[in-house]
C-alpha cells in the first residue's frame, strides 16, 4: 500500500504546503536526510493561537500538534514528490507555547507523534523533544519540526 493510499484509508487530506513566513526554506534535503523547518498549526485554514495552561484547552493543543504533523507531511510531499520516499521519521521537535505551570507538553506533542505512527507504522516511531516555551511565531500554540530519513532515487 502506498502512503497516499494509507492517507486515504485513514480519511486524511493533506493541507497545501505553507509558504515560509521568514528567510528560510521549508525542507532541506541533505543526502538521506530531510530536515523540515518548524511547522505551525492551521486548522480549517486558521492558525491556532494561544497558550496551553491559559487560553488553549488540552484537546485543542493536541489537535494543533496533529495539524503541525499534517503540515510536515505536506512539506515532505512537496519536497520529495512522494511520501513513499520516507524511510523513517527520525526525530520530532515539539515546541508548546505554555505557561510556567503547564506540564503536559508530552501529551500535546503526542498529537504529531501518533499521526506519524498512523501514517508510517513502525517507520513513524521516532525520538522526540517536547519543550514548553513562553512564545512562538505569530502567537502559535504549537510548532513542530522534523528530521526524516529518505530514500535517494
Amino acid at each position: 500500500m502506498t502512503i497516499d493510499e494509507r492517507l486515504s484509508e485513514l480519511g486524511i487530506t493533506l493541507p497545501q504546503a505553507a509558504a515560509p513566513v521568514a528567510a528560510y526554506v521549508p525542507v532541506v534535503i541533505d543526502g538521506r536526510r530531510a530536515y523540515v523547518s518548524g511547522q505551525l498549526p492551521f486548522v480549517n485554514g486558521e492558525l491556532v493561537k494561544g497558550r496551553l495552561g491559559e487560553s488553549v484547552p488540552l484537546d485543542d493543543g493536541i489537535a494543533a500538534a496533529r495539524a503541525c504533523g499534517l503540515m510536515i507531511l505536506a512539506q515532505l510531499k512537496a519536497a520529495l514528490g512522494s511520501l513513499d520516499r520516507v524511510e523513517r521519521v527520525v526525530k520530532l521537535g515539539a515546541f508548546i507555547n505554555s505557561t510556567g505551570e503547564f506540564q503536559d507538553q508530552p501529551r500535546i506533542a503526542n498529537g504529531a507523534s501518533e499521526l506519524m505512527v498512523e501514517v508510517f507504522g513502525d517507520a513513524g516511531k521516532h525520538a522526540r523533544s517536547a519543550v514548553g516555551v513562553p512564545v512562538l511565531p505569530l502567537g502559535a500554540a504549537v510548532e513542530v519540526d522534523a528530521i526524516v530519513a529518505v530514500r535517494v532515487d
